[in-house]
C-alpha cells in the first residue's frame, strides 16, 4: 500500500485531534476514519467521512411514510421491509466519502457508475508515479470460451512467467518514455496533459468518491458480484466490509436481499411453480431462451 509521507502526516494529525459532535455517529464507522485499507498490490480505500447511521434511514422513512410504518416494531425490521419492497431514499439519506486509490483500468469501470461525486487526481498538472498494478500469478488468465467479458483457466508455467515479464517491461519502459518527454533537462518538455496520453492503463491513479447509500448498495450489487472483474471486486469487497461497521442493519438487509438474493422474470417464477408442483419442466417447455435457461439453472444451483 502506498501512501505517501504527506497523505500520512495529514491522517496522522486528523486522529490526533478528535472533536467532540452531536451529528449522528457510527462507533462501527468511527473505528474506520483515517485507516487506509490495502487493496491490490499499491491500492486501497480509506473513510474520509460519512453522514448518518441505520437510524437516519429509519428517521427519514417514518417521515416519509408516516402510520404506514408503525406495524413496524424495530429500526432492523423497518430496514428489512424498505429493503425487500425497494424502498430507495430513506438509504439516500446515508453519505460516505472514501479516498481511493486504483489502477486506471479498473477506474475506467467504476466511473460506469455516474450517481456519485468524483474529483481525481489531475495528471494534467502533476506528474504521476511510478506505480502499476501487475497481477498476481493466480489472477493471469486465459480468455472464457463461454463468457466474452470474463476469465478462463489460470495460465501456467512459462506462459504466466511470459505475460509477467511482457507487462512489467512494457509498464516501465511507457514510464521511462514519460519521463524523458516531460524532462526539462535543457529544453521546454512536452505538456503533462499530452505527455500522460502515453502511460499505461495498469498505471495507479487516486480520487475522491461521494456517494449516497442506496447507489453504493447498487455499485456493491454489481461490483462484489462473484461475476464482476476481480480487480473492481476486491475494492467492493474492502468497501462491503467498511459498510457493514457502519450501517449493520441496512448491509445485513442489502446481503440478504441483494447480494444473496435473485430476482426472477415471470417465467422463470412460472417455471418455479411448476416444478414445486412436480411437472418436468425443461428448456423446450419453459418457454425461456437457452441463455435464460441456463441462468436459470445456475440460480437453482
Amino acid at each position: 500500500m502506498s501512501l505517501t509521507d504527506e497523505q500520512q502526516s495529514e491522517i496522522d494529525a486528523l486522529r490526533a485531534n478528535p472533536k467532540m459532535t452531536l451529528r449522528a455517529v457510527s462507533d462501527g464507522m468511527e473505528a474506520h476514519l483515517y485507516k487506509a485499507i490495502a487493496v491490490l498490490d499499491h491500492g486501497f480505500i480509506r473513510v474520509v467521512d460519512y453522514m448518518g447511521d441505520d437510524a437516519s434511514i429509519c428517521q427519514a422513512a417514518r417521515v416519509s411514510y408516516g402510520k404506514g410504518t408503525k406495524s413496524v416494531q424495530n429500526d432492523a425490521g423497518l430496514i428489512r421491509y424498505l429493503m425487500r419492497h425497494w424502498h430507495s431514499t430513506p438509504f439516500e439519506m446515508c453519505e460516505i466519502k472514501l479516498h481511493v486509490k486504483l489502477p486506471v483500468f479498473v477506474a475506467r469501470q467504476w466511473i460506469r457508475h455516474r450517481t456519485a461525486n468524483v474529483n481525481e487526481y489531475s495528471a494534467r498538472y502533476s506528474i504521476l508515479d511510478r506505480e502499476f498494478y501487475i497481477p498476481a500469478p493466480d489472477q493471469l488468465a486465459a480468455q472464457s470460451v463461454i463468457n466474452n467479458q470474463g476469465r478462463g483457466e489460470a495460465l501456467q508455467g512459462e506462459e504466466a512467467a511470459r505475460v509477467l515479464e511482457i507487462l512489467k517491461t512494457d509498464s516501465n519502459r511507457a514510464y521511462d518514455n514519460y519521463e524523458a518527454m516531460i524532462s526539462e533537462d535543457g529544453q521546454a518538455g512536452l505538456a503533462r496533459e499530452l505527455a500522460r496520453m502515453n502511460l499505461p492503463a495498469n498505471i495507479y491513479t487516486q480520487w475522491y468518491w461521494k456517494v449516497d447509500l442506496h447507489n453504493l448498495f447498487h455499485f456493491l450489487r454489481l461490483r462484489a458480484d462473484a461475476h464482476a472483474q476481480y480487480e473492481i471486486r476486491v475494492y467492493a469487497d474492502a468497501i462491503c466490509k467498511v459498510v457493514a461497521d457502519w450501517v449493520p442493519a441496512a448491509y445485513g438487509a442489502f446481503e440478504d436481499y441483494r447480494l444473496g438474493g435473485a430476482t426472477l422474470s415471470g417465467k422463470a417464477l412460472e417455471c418455479m411453480r411448476r416444478m414445486i408442483k412436480g411437472e418436468a419442466v425443461t428448456q423446450e417447455n419453459s418457454g425461456m431462451s437457452k441463455g435464460e435457461w441456463r441462468e436459470f439453472q445456475g440460480l437453482l444451483e
